[in-house]
């Protein structure tokens, strides 16, 4: 079993590499960054002077010494690189969504097999840190049988993303592919795969070709039922996870930080990292055996992506399951791919 750490290059260094990656593989010593894909400006190498910039996704998967590569590039390529890279020889993590069909995704794992690879998608939101406290929350009971679940992500953008392939109607694109993933999956990671599904879309933007609203209602058994919503049409943002159970309720804003650090430039091993401002805590409300009402406000866990990194580390090196499942994510395109009732 090697303990060497996993050779890695990420195939662009937008927003996403520059935050969601880089640090990442930079400061934890299980991985070494090695190289990026830079068309243009070549700002990787700014901040990580011993990188390689590559002109273009060809020559970084070229590069025989790569072991992983991650995969976050436009929506509508995902599916195509992602299978170029396994064809290579390389282990890939996949930014979400991973493909556009639920097909794509079996496409993909099953050529994972055949190559002796493994795909991971890269479902970051399991260790945001308001998440981590409402899976304690819902895990430990306190609530009682959970009767709704309503999880959303608020945002108030009414101009066209300056990124054009979002707002381009083609395959995997609108609001429903871009943060539909993130709030299934952590649905799927509490309750499994729902029994029945509704799904509604909406374009309220001037000049939208694409959906810029959606709606989930997912029905499980032991009558739960759980409202996944997210609008780019919100100007006062509700709380992002409200839980009813037969004991009591609870609430959580969405706060997690770790966005923001990174954008700012703060290292992923800073001691203040992934710690949410006072003020944020879980409103947990209990009714006793007096029917009396009782409240309690819930510190957060630290949110730290790194967990997903050290994930990838396991699964490569030493063969642990990645916890995001090849199962959930066909469950989670199955629902992304759904048509919607209102159309």
């Amino acid at each position: 079993m090697s303990k060497h750490p996993v050779v890695t290059g990420i195939l662009s260094y937008g927003m996403s590499g520059r935050i969601f990656h880089a640090p990442f593989l930079e400061t934890n010593s299980r991985f070494k960054f090695k190289a990026v894909v830079e068309r243009s400006k070549k700002n990787a190498q700014q901040r990580y002077p011993d990188i390689i910039s590559y002109d273009t996704v060809d020559s970084l998967l070229d590069d025989e010494e790569i072991e992983l590569v991650i995969v976050n590039t436009p929506n509508q390529t995902h599916f195509d690189y992602a299978k170029k890279a396994l064809l290579k020889g390389k282990h890939v993590l996949i930014e979400k969504p991973c493909a556009a069909t639920s097909q794509e995704v079996r496409e993909l794992f099953d050529l994972a097999r055949k190559q002796g690879k493994q795909v991971m998608v890269f479902q970051n939101r399991r260790w945001d840190s308001d998440f981590k406290l409402v899976k304690r929350v819902v895990e430990s009971g306190t609530l009682g049988e959970i009767i709704e679940f309503h999880i959303r992500f608020d945002r108030y953008r009414r101009e066209k993303s300056p990124k054009v392939f979002k707002e381009i109607n083609q395959p995997a694109s609108g609001l429903t592919y871009d943060l539909g993933p993130h709030l299934l999956d952590q649905v799927i990671s509490l309750f499994g795969k729902p029994k029945d599904s509704m799904k509604l879309t909406g374009i309220h933007r001037e000049q939208s070709e694409v959906d810029d609203c959606f709606t989930f209602i997912l029905s499980y058994d032991r009558g739960l039922t759980v409202f996944v919503h997210a609008s780019l049409l919100v100007a006062q943002p509700l709380p992002a996870y409200v839980i009813h159970g037969t004991k009591g309720s609870f609430q959580k804003n969405r706060a997690d930080v770790q966005e923001q650090q990174l954008d700012e430039g703060m290292w992923p091993t800073d001691e203040k990292f992934g710690l949410e401002a006072v003020g944020q805590e879980g409103l947990l409300t209990l009714i006793d055996d007096n029917n009396q009402k009782q409240i309690f406000y819930k510190e957060a866990l630290k949110g730290n992506y790194k967990g997903l990194f050290n994930a990838v580390y396991e699964q490569i090196r030493k063969g642990k399951p990645y916890p995001i499942t090849e199962e959930q994510i066909i469950w989670q395109m199955e629902l992304l791919e759904k048509e919607s009732w209102n159309k």
